[in-house]
Order: C-alpha cells, then structure tokens, then sequence
C-alpha cells in the first residue's frame, strides 16, 4: 500500500469530490457500482466527472421496479455511463416458473435467493473485472454496520473500497443533484433487503 490510509480518511473523509479525485488518480484499475436507488445519481456524476469512461458495474437482479429501470436509463443517457450490467444465471421468469414469487425474509430460502440475485452476480463482477479501487455510494446513516465503516478501507485481497459520500446527509445529496440538475429515484425497492435498515450481506462480505 503505497498511502497512508489514516490520514486519507482524516484529510479527505469529509470532502467527496476531492476522496474521488484521489481514488481515480491512484493510476489503478477502477470501477463504480450503483444499484440506481435514490440519490445513487451523485456518485455517478461525481465518478464521471473525473474519469468519464470508468465502468459502472450493476448488479441487476430483475426485481427492479419500473421506475427504477426508467431513472437508470435516463441517468445512463445523460451521463453517457459506460454500464456493465451483471446479471443472475437465471432469468426472474425461470426462476419464478420453479421457485415461485420472490421469498419474504423470514423465509428460509431467502439466503439463496439473495446469493443468487445479487452476491454471485457481483462476485463474477470482481473476478472478471477484478478492480483495484472499487467506488460506492455507501452512506452511514443507511445501516448501523454502514455507520462503522470508513470512507476508505482495503478489503482482505487487497481491494480499494472507496466510498467518498459515506459522511453525507441526504440532505447533502439532495442539494448536490439540484446543483447539478441531476435526477432522482425514490420508488425503489430491493428485495434482497426488504426492510430500509437491513444489509443484503455485501457489504458485509466484501
């Protein structure tokens, strides 16, 4: 590790833009994920601001609602993303046909279905891209793990988790997307996590 982790988070913790102008300039292999949840445009627009071409890796589990897939399409045509969508080996109506409707969280067969949806899908996306600095809009106020987390940290194999907006309020967000005019999404819905305080395991994994 060629920085000083410590104090990047002491000096550049609190200020975003300057975070993600350090993590894209580190001459390494980046990537920006996003799920296109509400506010999720900041990040976006900040990434591209300084490396325009940087892939977006979404892991698109097919349950998005309708505005979702709407709000992703608008951000990727202003923005011009250069989108890597990652998919589960089975299509929703596949694995429906089998299994039936997507199960509730106190059902036992929802680990699989978060596994298969979502963890496999991102982690094909790490082993085929395999990124050196991985950028996320993770914020503190989202979960109780979350608000432990650092803006930056490097994972066990030596990855780069960035995450400039973790210290910022949706207040913040929300008055970054009306500097920039950017658009937002409030009808969101992730059925790996079902409830607004509760993780899906990815972060927790990776």
């Amino acid at each position: 590790m060629d920085f000083d982790i410590d104090a990047i988070n002491r000096d550049l913790g609190q200020d975003p833009e300057a975070l993600t102008r350090w993590a894209l300039t580190l001459g390494k292999h980046a990537i920006c994920t996003t799920n296109f949840r509400p506010f999720e445009a900041v990040i976006l627009h900040m990434v591209t601001q300084v490396q325009p071409d940087i892939p977006v890796v979404w892991m698109d589990s097919g349950y998005n609602t309708d505005a979702t897939y709407r709000f992703a399409d608008d951000v990727i045509k202003r923005l011009n993303l250069n989108l890597v969508s990652y998919l589960p080996k089975r299509t929703r109506a596949h694995r429906e046909a089998l299994e039936g409707a997507t199960p509730t969280i106190d059902d036992p067969r929802h680990t699989a279905f978060t596994e298969e949806v979502k963890l496999e899908p991102f982690t094909r996306a790490l082993r085929e891209m395999a990124p050196q600095v991985w950028l996320t809009a993770l914020r503190a106020e989202d979960t109780p793990e979350r608000a432990k987390m650092q803006p930056v940290s490097i994972n066990d194999d030596g990855l780069i988790k960035v995450a400039p907006v973790l210290h910022w309020s949706a207040k913040d967000m929300y008055e970054y997307l009306v500097k920039h005019d950017l658009p937002n999404n409030f009808d969101y819905f992730d059925p790996t996590k079902v409830e607004d305080k509760r993780e899906c395991g990815l972060h927790l994994q990776h």
